[in-house]
């Protein structure tokens, strides 16, 4: 393996985890903050674009996960570089949007 597939894992978990909090709000109906709001990651976008935004971080994610190098799920490596991507960007996230949704 080389070294930039790892990057490319490790991306891509980042991007999957930022798949779910925008589709399942998209989904549910509830507006959610995006990097298309005003002002940006603050402001509410609606629905449908969080629906649009998810789906475009899954397609990156799917890309960066299945089409660069082979991953593995049966390679200890491929998961742990995947996971720390997910949970790196899933912290992030609850810190960032703790303190609109009254997480902190």
């Amino acid at each position: 393996m080389r070294w930039y597939h790892y990057v490319a894992y490790f991306f891509g978990g980042a991007f999957l985890a930022n798949t779910l909090p925008h589709l399942m709000n998209g989904i549910s109906g509830y507006p959610f903050q995006s990097p298309f709001a005003s002002p940006p990651g603050v402001g509410l976008s609606s629905a449908i674009v969080n629906v649009l935004w998810g789906i475009f971080n899954m397609v990156i994610a799917y890309l960066l996960i299945c089409r660069i190098g082979t991953f593995e799920l049966r390679k200890t490596r491929h998961v742990l570089t995947f996971g720390l991507g997910f949970l790196v960007i899933s912290l992030m996230s609850a810190h960032g949007f703790g303190r609109f949704h009254g997480g902190l």
